[in-house]
């Protein structure tokens, strides 16, 4: 029997045995907790675990189980909240209260409930890997879509009729080619820590729409892209993916609570469950799925919430469905690898994170994908990770590495986020990799002028910190009319474009059309008064008339379903401008 020999935090090691490989899931001490194997010499075999490990002694018993660490998908995923290694908390709330108990066991999909299942195939049908046999309505807006194994394929020998069955019931039989048959139910298991396969890769043309004008307009994301949200305590990164997992246009969310403060899971969790989904109407968790890993919860559960939250995504991508990651925070599972790293004594890198941490990040972001599944549908897969550099610092390892393999970087602002500026993007710092991709789209789906506006916009903001660095020096009053309107028009951008609000029933989304001629208002009014000054009219003139103003309260003065008005105010500013 194979015994602990040294307990080190999460990390136990075994020694003098063969028994074990590498990412083998093992069960430890004699209250069983979930491991998983790390390294392997011929003197010791490392084990990390994802519960808590106090009170164990060296001696208790290690057994494996000859299978990875795995995630159990099938019907009942979606509402329900899970911790790192996909136990669901509210079973265990109920066996075992606030806390979670060492080795306490649970089902991970619920056993007893019976779902109405509609099979897809019947005997004698050839099937083959991604294939869907059977459905079943998981949520009054999912349909769950459950498919034969990627690597499985062969003959039905059995198909159960229609009906109402449980996760673990048998619906039908499969004979591959070597005469071997293979039972499936509703649910199978996956290695979190590997990616699920699909036929291939799709080009990223087209825009996952979130009605935040910031980025749908200036600093896009792609289905089945990646996107960072670093930022300092308190600059609203919690709060933009709240935004973003209400209104995107992702069929599924998976938000992923990583080694957060238990209060702010606590609100998440509250808030997911009264928020009402605005394309639906229907309660916004019948399209989530929360993973809750506090930051009292064991560090190595931390890791694993990462892979089991990319893991289900892929599940449902696999279907069909569009899907959006929320991983908050990236930067505590970095830290919980670096302090894992420091137990088992390896040579720190940078700032004390492990040497692989590019390598880690780069796993994560790389599973991001739009594709053409093996079922012959289109998925995707878009990951948007929150940062949480110490300091506000973004040139500290996680920040910088993860710049590395992500093509949308929103950084947030302790400036603009005191200021009530929201959501907190600077614009001076942030950038979209994506913005050539995505041109096609906007061309054809909202207007072939959408991207010279974008690029005009772009170009103003930039303008205006420019200018701002002579302004901080000698004021703005000696500045020529030319330029202290570009200065004007900027803060126009910034606070009657840049700037939402999202308790404004018109302004919390804005379709994407709405944002096209907010901004080709806005340019009108620069061309327009770039115009009269040239013609000698004075700025301060122009300035007077209040039409700036009037342009910043078109957010909440012209409805989201009432573009025509935008002509009504471009009328309004042709006059303004020239005197009339």
């Amino acid at each position: 029997m194979n015994t602990v020999y040294s307990i080190n935090g999460p990390v136990v090691k075994v020694r003098d045995t063969s028994d074990f490989s590498m990412l083998e899931m093992v069960y430890v001490g004699k209250d069983e907790l979930i491991g998983e194997v790390i390294g392997v010499t011929a003197q010791e075999t490392t084990i990390q675990v994802y519960e808590v490990t106090t009170g164990m002694q060296p001696g208790e018993p290690v057994r494996g189980t000859g299978a990875p660490v795995s995630a159990v998908l099938g019907p009942g995923i979606i509402s329900n909240i899970f911790d790192g290694i996909e136990r669901p908390l509210q079973d265990i709330a109920a066996i075992d209260g606030a806390f979670i108990s060492a080795g306490i066991r649970v089902e991970n999909l619920d056993g007893r409930r019976k779902w109405k299942v509609t099979l897809k195939v019947a005997e004698g049908d050839e099937v083959t890997g991604g294939q869907i046999y059977a459905v079943c309505p998981e949520t009054s807006v999912i349909e769950h879509r459950c498919l034969i194994p990627p690597y499985m394929a062969g003959k039905v020998t059995f198909a159960a009729p229609d009906g109402e069955y449980t996760v673990n019931d048998h619906i039908i039989t499969v004979a591959d080619g070597n005469g071997e048959e293979h039972e499936l139910t509703l649910c199978q298991k996956w290695a979190i820590k590997t990616p699920r396969p699909f036929a291939r890769r799709l080009p990223i043309d087209r825009p996952l729409v979130t009605g935040q004008r910031v980025i749908d307009s200036v600093f896009p994301i792609a289905k089945g892209g990646t996107a960072a949200i670093p930022g300092g305590f308190g600059t609203g990164k919690t709060m933009t993916q709240h935004q973003l997992a209400k209104w995107c246009d992702a069929d599924i969310i998976v938000y992923i609570g990583c080694g957060e403060r238990g209060n702010e899971m606590t609100q998440v969790l509250e808030e997911f469950s009264g928020l009402i989904d605005p394309k639906t109407n229907r309660p916004l968790t019948d399209r989530t799925v929360l993973i809750a890993n506090t930051s009292n919860m064991p560090v190595a559960a931390c890791e694993a919430s990462i892979y089991t939250g990319i893991t289900i995504a892929e599940y449902y991508r696999d279907m069909g469905y569009h899907i959006a990651i929320m991983a908050d925070s990236t930067s505590r599972w970095a830290e919980a690898l670096r302090e894992i790293s420091g137990r088992l004594e390896e040579m720190p890198a940078e700032e004390g994170f492990p040497a692989y941490l590019p390598s880690r990040l780069a796993a994560f972001y790389e599973r991001a994908s739009y594709v053409e599944t093996l079922c012959g549908t289109e998925g995707s897969v878009t990951v948007i990770g929150a940062v949480s550099p110490q300091g506000s610092d973004f040139s500290e390892p996680v920040t910088q590495n993860t710049k590395r393999f992500v093509r949308c970087f929103w950084a947030l602002d302790k400036s603009l986020a005191y200021e009530r500026h929201y959501p907190a993007i600077n614009w001076n710092d942030s950038y979209s990799e994506y913005t050539d991709d995505l041109t096609g789209y906007y061309y054809d789906n909202v207007d072939k002028e959408f991207m010279p506006c974008r690029q005009r916009i772009a170009a103003m903001l930039s303008a205006e910190n420019k200018l701002m660095e002579i302004v901080k020096l000698i004021g703005s009053d000696v500045l020529p009319d030319d330029q202290k309107l570009v200065i004007e028009t900027a803060r126009v951008i910034r606070v009657g474009f840049l700037q939402q609000n999202a308790y404004h029933k018109d302004d919390t989304y804005v379709p994407l059309e709405k944002q096209f001629r907010m901004m080709s208002t806005i340019l009108k009014l620069y061309d327009e008064a770039a115009a009269a000054i040239a013609g000698g009219r004075v700025f301060s003139d122009i300035q007077a008339t209040g039409i700036f103003d009037t342009v910043v309260k078109m957010k909440y003065d012209i409805p989201n379903d009432r573009p025509e008005m935008f002509h009504e105010l471009q009328a309004k500013i042709e006059q303004a401008v020239r005197g009339e």
